[in-house]
């Protein structure tokens, strides 16, 4: 069988978000493939390699580049990157996989929100764009509000769904505690009802999982970051940035220190980008699973049909 038609229903795709992208003033940029520093995440395990005695990492995404480069007054830039990520591997994902991002300096979260119903229309044929908070999707399909639950009040509705939650998690102080159950009924019973008939963006998380997203100037318990579902699956994330070296630094630090709290490596941090991020224009990022968005695309069920290579037979 020709591996052809795969082969350009990628190349369409990709071809399409180009030229939207392009339309609007986009620049396409590359950045390393070997990093030096990367951008440390309490669930994502870089791969490394030697480079002489120097150990650098795979990218987990292009994110600490891109923004260096935002800093030095690049514009509005995107890139379809291969990225790497330890242990992950199932219908939609794998530890090697392209993830298209995308910065536009000026941009808020409803421009970067009619750009994403363009994209989507363009690639997937859908109309629309749903805009839920994360407090809304609570409500109405967890039944329970995160924006004043206690862990304790979370561990109950966890209970009601039958949503497993690992014993350990008693060891863990109260704020990592609250941060793994939201995410758990997250993933187990509230994404899967989002993103049908039309996508759902769902927006405004808690500022405790605020990532580097800006806090909402009028509400500091509120985050200005949003994730974007296509019949349950999650296809991007991104925020309005967090421009401040100091609090991206902050942040970052506090990372490390869950992240050494489930018995994982403390990672460097990316000492380059923190001394030029306050250079950063305001606007938003994105990352969006472009394997996802083929496989969606294609009517498939997984990712490996629509990728001829992948880290099986690679």
């Amino acid at each position: 069988m020709s591996v052809r038609p795969l082969l350009q229903r990628q190349a369409r795709v990709r071809s399409l978000i180009r030229h939207r992208l392009e339309s609007r003033g986009f620049l396409e940029v590359d950045t390393p493939i070997v990093a030096s520093e990367l951008l440390p995440e309490v669930s994502i395990d870089p791969y490394t390699v030697m480079h002489g005695n120097e150990k650098k990492f795979l990218p987990t995404s292009p994110e600490p580049h891109m923004k260096r480069l935002l800093a030095e007054d690049s514009g509005s830039i995107f890139q379809f990157a291969h990225c790497f990520r330890r242990d992950e591997r199932g219908p939609y994902h794998d530890t090697e996989f392209t993830m298209l991002e995308w910065y536009e300096p000026g941009a808020d979260l409803t421009s970067t929100a009619e750009l994403i119903t363009l994209l989507l229309h363009d690639s997937l044929h859908t109309n629309g764009l749903q805009r839920l908070s994360c407090r809304e999707a609570f409500i109405q399909h967890a039944g329970i509000d995160p924006m004043t639950a206690s862990v304790g009040a979370f561990v109950q509705a966890s209970h009601f769904h039958d949503v497993g939650i690992p014993d350990s998690i008693s060891s863990l102080p109260e704020e990592q505690q609250w941060s793994l159950v939201f995410e758990l009924l997250l993933s187990e019973i509230v994404s899967p009802q989002l993103g049908t008939p039309q996508p759902t963006m769902l927006e405004f998380w808690p500022a405790s999982e605020s990532a580097f997203a800006q806090l909402d100037s009028t509400d500091k318990q509120v985050s200005l970051r949003f994730e974007v579902f296509v019949a349950g699956i999650e296809l991007m994330n991104g925020w309005q940035e967090e421009t401040c070296s100091s609090t991206i630094q902050n942040r970052l630090e506090k990372t490390n220190i869950i992240r050494t709290s489930f018995e994982k490596q403390k990672l460097p941090l990316p000492n380059r980008l923190l001394a030029v991020h306050d250079n950063m224009p305001e606007g938003v990022g994105v990352a969006l699973g472009f394997d996802r968005l083929v496989m969606l695309a294609s009517g498939a069920d997984s990712i490996d049909a629509v990728r001829y290579f992948n880290s099986d037979n690679s």
